[in-house]
């Protein structure tokens, strides 16, 4: 049997030697730290700069990203961070992450000029089903950062795109620096009471009788999961869900990262990291 190889030996960007190889789906790369800045009291931004194969990242894939230690003990394990943008003109790739373990603390000590290790693109993207002319994302807390690039992507190709973003409180939505250039915003707060799953149902009825929902994209929240997932199914609206997963290779070999789906009316276990992390809407039984 012939052997393929999936990465590549590691590519240093801007070391001369950034060869683009199709056939191979990832590569290990150096990069630099461009710049990691808090956005808010929960989440930072970092911005790295990255490769030619990099930056054909499809919405929804992810990296997984050699993290600095916080603290004196050791990180094993990469870190899997979907990608929030890509700057194919600059040449850059952006995460947008929130500091809850070891390995994010760690992430968060990155500083300008760092050398940064990544493995990526890994995964299974989102796509745009043809003819589509509006589509409705729908993100709750970190998932905000996975629905960035499906929005940038609909942009560009034309699609209009809606927006509803959720979160316990305003500061912890960020739209301005996105989302607000890729069509309308809705917040739905905690703070509030607009993020109730009866305002946010009300919200998605009104925009599916609007001929606004061609498609649905969701992240980070099995209630909002279970609600596009039952009004797709009402209104034969396709859906695609990006599943947040613990992983530990990334690369598929451990099965860490497996989950339950129903397809065709059987149970079947797949690999996050491999199979997906995007996964059609009507398939997923939440995490």
């Amino acid at each position: 049997m012939q052997k393929i190889a999936f990465a590549t030996h590691p590519v240093v960007v801007g070391g001369g030697k950034e060869a683009d190889l199709p056939h191979i789906p990832a590569e290990e790369t150096l990069t630099r730290v461009i710049s990691n800045e808090w956005v808010n009291p929960e989440y930072k931004h970092l911005i790295v700069t990255a490769s030619p194969k990099a930056l054909k990242a499809r919405p929804g894939q992810f990296f997984n990203i050699l993290c600095p230690s916080p603290d004196d003990g050791d990180l094993w394990l990469r870190r899997p961070q979907s990608v929030y943008r890509i700057d194919r003109e600059g040449g850059r790739l952006e995460f947008l992450y929130k500091c809850v373990g070891r390995g994010t603390r760690g992430m968060a000590t990155f500083i300008p000029g760092q050398a940064c290790n990544l493995v990526g693109p890994l995964g299974v993207g989102f796509s745009l089903p043809p003819g589509a002319k509006n589509i409705v994302v729908l993100g709750r807390g970190v998932g905000l950062a996975t629905m960035g690039p499906i929005s940038q992507m609909a942009a560009e190709n034309g699609v209009g795109v809606t927006a509803i973003l959720s979160a316990r409180s305003p500061d912890l939505v960020m739209t301005d620096d996105l989302f607000g250039k890729c069509g309308d915003v809705v917040k739905v707060l905690d703070s509030d009471g607009s993020s109730d799953i009866a305002n946010v149902r009300s919200l998605l009825e009104r925009l599916i009788a609007a001929k606004k929902a061609d498609a649905f994209y969701t992240c980070g929240s099995n209630r909002l999961l279970f609600l596009m997932k039952e009004l797709g199914a009402k209104h034969g609206i396709l859906g695609q869900v990006a599943m947040e997963q613990i992983m530990a290779c990334g690369l598929g070999p451990c099965y860490v990262c497996v989950r339950t789906f129903e397809v065709n009316g059987h149970k079947e276990l797949r690999r996050v990291c491999i199979e997906g992390p995007v996964f059609d809407l009507q398939e997923c039984v939440g995490w």
